[in-house]
């Protein structure tokens, strides 16, 4: 008779009572076509309900260990026909994660300060989506993103940008790289796309990761050159005309005329406009885009609102040419939306109830008050001869020009070292040249004022301080 003892556990009977009779048959202790006691006599001997015992050996028989005769019982059943389990194998993870470190001081952040992110409205606005509109946040998003978002996002281009669009050009995503995804797709991974040198480094690392062939141009003064982009030979080229980042130039109409002319001289040949953070041009109005002075279809204007509201929304759009709207809605348009539903009404409410504008409106005041701050906390601390400000009309950062003898390399070290991070401008080259040494990435939208002064000193101290 089995005999088992189940004063210290913690489980169901049941589950113990099988684990020792499947470990009494693997160890040989039960051997082959050895029959066991019946249901009533080992309850009875191990002082357990029937119930018990009939469901451990139920589990027991369904995984193989027994099989039954009828009336004459259970009986163990040959494990060598069993595929057991291998003995897993104790390994030791090494996975190495990135971690985003967090800095004293941080240069590059490119983030929003909290104060600044309008909860109480957002906050308003989602529970009148949860109250009112709870049948349609449950249903599935098209592919394209919901028609109300897209719906206000044409009434803002049309009043903010000049844009005449149709809600069904437009394309939502989960992020600008989501969407520059989604393009290679619709143009195809065999066309050769050009970048702009210096430019954004995840579109290369984007581009890389699904194996798209792309070159380089260089830029003048004037932002990409024409001369560059011919030499590239490219079908697609990538471009930020109103602010283009790193640099912060600005591409006047002529330069903008010509890359359109390029783009008309073959049919397959598209330009992808960046507009990033065209809300936050300080001075005039907003230069007109691209696409809105497009008149063979040839731009696909891309925009975010990582920049005008947070970039932990994730929410980025982009307009298509009618024609390639029409491949994707033919090709691509079982993909579901990237972007949770409840936050796609929740951001249509933002923008088509005024909400937006007031809030770019009243960030555009904030920002153009602190890039002051900034400039005059710099103007301050460091002199003509130890500092140069490179700044233009629109965006986020400055572009500092240090008069430094140590190398790039050893001042970023020495600032890491006092957990003050700086990003140089030649980290946005593909060949950095010998005239971008000591010219620094400033991004202000995140910047601590109270820190920043204590932070220029400590820079000011480093530069000049041995060799």
């Amino acid at each position: 008779m089995l005999t088992y003892d189940f004063s210290n556990i913690s489980g169901p009977i049941y589950k113990e009572l099988y684990q020792k009779i499947r470990q009494d048959i693997l160890k040989g202790i039960l051997k082959t076509g050895e029959k066991l006691p019946s249901k009533r006599s080992l309850a009875q001997n191990l002082g357990i309900s029937t119930i018990t015992v009939e469901n451990a050996y139920e589990q027991l028989i369904s995984e193989g260990y027994l099989y039954t005769q009828i009336k004459r019982g259970y009986f163990v059943s040959d494990i060598k026909k069993i595929a057991l389990p291998c003995t897993p194998k104790k390994t030791k993870l090494s996975i190495s994660i990135s971690k985003n470190k967090s800095y004293y001081f941080d240069f590059s952040s490119n983030n929003i300060e909290a104060k600044n992110f309008p909860f109480s409205v957002w906050a308003k606005l989602s529970r009148q989506v949860l109250s009112e509109m709870q049948d349609k946040v449950l249903q599935v998003s098209p592919g394209n993103g919901i028609e109300d978002l897209r719906n206000a996002i044409a009434e803002h281009l049309l009043s903010f940008r000049g844009m005449s669009v149709d809600p069904d050009q437009i394309i939502i995503g989960a992020g600008t790289e989501n969407l520059y995804e989604t393009l290679i797709k619709i143009i195809g991974d065999k066309k050769n796309y050009c970048i702009e040198n210096p430019g954004y480094i995840k579109i290369r690392k984007v581009y890389d990761i699904n194996k798209v062939k792309y070159t380089f141009a260089n830029l003048d003064k004037n932002g990409i050159s024409i001369q560059e982009l011919r030499k590239s030979k490219a079908d697609i080229v990538h471009i930020s005309p109103n602010h283009h980042f790193p640099t912060g130039i600005t591409m006047p109409v002529s330069r903008r005329n010509e890359i359109l002319n390029w783009a008309n001289e073959k049919n397959e040949r598209y330009i992808i406009e960046d507009d990033y953070d065209s809300e936050f041009r300080q001075n005039g109005n907003p230069i007109p885009t691209l696409q809105s002075i497009d008149a063979y279809g040839k731009v696909i204007y891309m925009n975010t609102f990582s920049k005008s509201i947070t970039s932990t929304i994730r929410i980025s759009y982009m307009v298509l040419p009618e024609h390639l709207a029409n491949l994707y809605y033919k090709t691509l348009d079982f993909y579901s939306c990237p972007v949770p539903t409840f936050e796609q009404y929740t951001l249509s409410k933002f923008i088509s109830e005024g909400y937006f504008e007031k809030h770019i409106n009243r960030m555009r005041l904030y920002y153009g008050r602190k890039r002051i701050s900034v400039l005059n906390i710099l103007k301050k601390n460091l002199s003509d001869n130890e500092c140069s400000i490179i700044e233009s009309d629109s965006g986020l950062h400055l572009i500092l020009k240090l008069n430094c003898k140590k190398s790039d390399a050893k001042l970023k070290a020495e600032l890491l070292k006092k957990n003050i991070n700086i990003n140089m401008l030649s980290e946005y080259y593909i060949s950095p040249k010998e005239e971008l040494s000591h010219m620094y990435l400033l991004n202000y939208s995140n910047i601590n004022l109270e820190r920043f002064e204590e932070t220029v000193k400590i820079l000011k101290e480093l530069m000049n301080n041995g060799n």
